[in-house]
Order: structure tokens, then C-alpha cells, then sequence
């Protein structure tokens, strides 16, 4: 099951203790304080990545730890510093402390990074308090404690366009078309029941990242049908492609009222994301009479409207040309 937000707490090692140690070799006349320093702990860092996409891989984690120091030893030997704990996540993570609500960082580019628990320091063995007034000190530090944080994980996902639209609006079905993806299709609602991604590629040199989106009912805003959770996934596209089915059926929602539904929930949702440039598209248009809903819809939303079909490949060039032009205006 997708997943999109994580709640952990990150534990940073702990610092190696310093080595309290007397050297003592016949050969060697008073040798002196030989403890040595432990090593730092590991710290716990976070890390965006292209290859991954979602948080698969923490389910169920509850606490992650990266390794502690270990402690100095004799012959002024230091101990080994604790490995830090890599946490691999999808682009366009958000990192939120879960104390205070505020975003910590924002993983929205690949290899982006953030240090979210700092390791403890190593104490000093006793070879570091050697004074002349005090030769032979018998004490040493005690390692620090790493950070510890609770913290949330927010994926949003970044894409050039979105797909929006109503359940069965043919999101699924055009996104498979337009590239490679293997999204599953059908004609019932909620056929998609996670975000998918797909690349549609232009040329050899362009490709445009294109986000199927679970499909939103009336109230989607208040947490109805798949509701709140995947409409912030939209607020990182560029442009929105809005997908409007035609239905010959008797008794199916006309077509300028599917999009008026949408709209007022992207409204109700966010100002901003309803602001969003929008492609109107008109799908199914292989079933008969799909040149009157055209029309309807096209009055409706003041403005022109692409008639495609994914199964006759009816408007889909008119279609990624449109995309194309709209985002290289940017």
C-alpha cells in the first residue's frame, strides 16, 4: 500500500567514553597517561532519491538508531567513530518536527540531504588532561548523547503536470498512454488508489513527469471518498490537466458538472492550487455523441477543450503538444 506520511523518531549514537589508561612497559620509564579518545557517535541523515518512492521501508519502524562510538583504549588508542545511519527517501519530502509542526526541510531535489540528528561528541581519554602540574590524571570524559528527534515524513509529489478529474475519468487509462507506466485501469471508481508517476518522453533531450492522482469526489477537501490525503500532491505540479469522461449513458453526471465539482473542491482546498493553470480535456471521446458534450463542456469553462481518447489515440499528439507548449512558457 502507498504510503505518503511517516512518523519516526531518529536517535543519533551516542559519544565513545574517553580511556582512563597508564602506560607501562619495562622499557619505558614512567610512561605516563595513555588513555585515549572515544569515538564520535553516528549521526542520522536524510537523503532524497530518484529511485525511491515512498516510505516502503520504514513501515512499521517506529524508532531508527545510527551507531554509537566506541570507547578509547590504552596506548592512546581511539575509538572508532559510529557509522551514520543514510535514510533514502523520495523527492519531495518534507521533514516536519513533530513537536513543533515546523518544516525542517524540504527534500524537493535529488541528493538533496539534511543532518536531522547530530551525533554525540567522543570523550577525551586522560592523555588530554596531562599538565605538568598533573602527570598522571586518572580521569577521562564521558561520551555525549546523539539527538534525538521525533519527526514527520510528508511526501509531495513534484511533477510538470497532474491529472485531476472525477473516479473513472480516464486518468489511469490516458497517463498508460501517454508513457510507460503500468497503471492499473478499469471501469469502476477509485481504480487508482495511490499517486502514480509517468514520463512521457518528447524527444530525446525533453520528457515531461505527468502525475496520475486518485480521483476526487464532492467533499474531497473535508476528507470524503480518498479525500485530503492526495490532494496535496497536486500543489507541486506546474500545470493541472483536468479530465472530464464522456458518458453516454442515461443517468451519468453531464460534463460541465464533473468539472464544476472538481473545481470547487481544488477552490475549497487551496486558493493556490486552484489558480493553477488548467488544461481541460475531454475523455472517451470514441463513445458516440461525444461531440455534444464537447460543446457543453467548452461553454462551460470558457475555454478550449481536447477531445482525446486512449483507445483510438484520437487527440493525444493535439494533446502532449498543448503540454509541451504550456510548460515551456514558464
Amino acid at each position: 500500500m502507498f504510503q505518503d506520511e511517516v512518523r519516526l523518531t531518529v536517535q543519533a549514537g551516542r559519544g565513545g567514553d574517553g580511556a582512563v589508561s597508564l602506560h607501562r612497559e619495562k622499557s619505558v620509564l614512567k610512561g605516563g597517561p595513555s588513555g585515549g579518545d572515544g569515538g564520535d557517535g553516528g549521526a542520522v541523515i536524510l537523503r532524497a532519491s530518484d529511485d525511491v518512492h515512498g516510505f516502503f521501508d520504514l513501515r512499521g519502524r517506529r524508532t531508527v538508531r545510527a551507531k554509537s562510538g566506541e570507547a578509547g583504549g590504552a596506548k592512546n588508542c581511539f575509538g572508532k567513530g559510529g557509522d551514520d545511519l543514510v535514510i533514502c527517501v523520495p523527492v519531495g519530502t518534507q521533514v516536519i518536527d513533530a513537536v513543533t509542526g515546523v518544516q525542517l526541510k524540504d527534500l524537493a531535489a535529488h541528493d538533496a540531504s539534511v543532518v536531522i540528528a547530530k551525533g554525540g561528541l567522543g570523550g577525551r581519554g586522560n592523555a588530554r588532561f596531562a599538565r605538568s602540574t598533573r602527570q598522571t590524571p586518572r580521569f577521562a570524559e564521558k561520551g555525549t548523547d546523539g539527538e534525538r528527534r521525533e519527526i514527520i515524513l510528508s511526501l509531495k509529489l513534484i511533477a510538470d503536470a497532474g491529472l485531476v478529474g472525477l473516479p473513472n475519468a480516464g486518468k489511469s487509462t490516458l497517463l498508460r498512454s501517454l508513457s510507460r507506466t503500468k497503471s492499473r485501469i478499469g471501469g469502476y471508481q477509485f481504480t487508482t488508489l495511490a499517486p502514480h508517476l509517468g514520463v512521457v518522453e518528447m524527444s530525446a533531450t525533453t520528457r515531461i513527469t505527468v502525475a496520475d492522482l486518485p480521483g476526487l469526489i464532492e467533499g474531497a477537501h473535508e476528507g470524503k471518498g480518498l479525500g485530503i490525503r492526495f490532494l496535496r500532491h497536486v500543489e507541486r505540479t506546474r500545470l493541472l490537466v483536468h479530465l472530464v469522461a464522456h458518458d453516454p449513458l442515461e443517468g451519468a453526471i453531464p460534463p460541465e458538472k464533473a468539472w464544476k465539482t472538481v473545481r470547487k473542491e481544488l477552490k475549497a482546498y487551496s486558493k493556490e492550487l486552484a489558480g493553477k493553470r488548467e488544461i481541460v480535456v475531454l475523455t472517451k471521446c470514441d463513445l458516440p455523441g461525444w461531440e455534444e458534450s464537447l460543446k457543453r463542456l467548452a461553454r462551460a469553462t470558457d475555454s478550449e477543450v481536447v477531445p482525446v481518447s486512449a483507445v483510438t489515440g484520437r487527440g493525444l499528439k493535439e494533446l502532449l503538444s498543448l503540454l509541451a507548449r504550456s510548460l515551456s512558457g514558464d
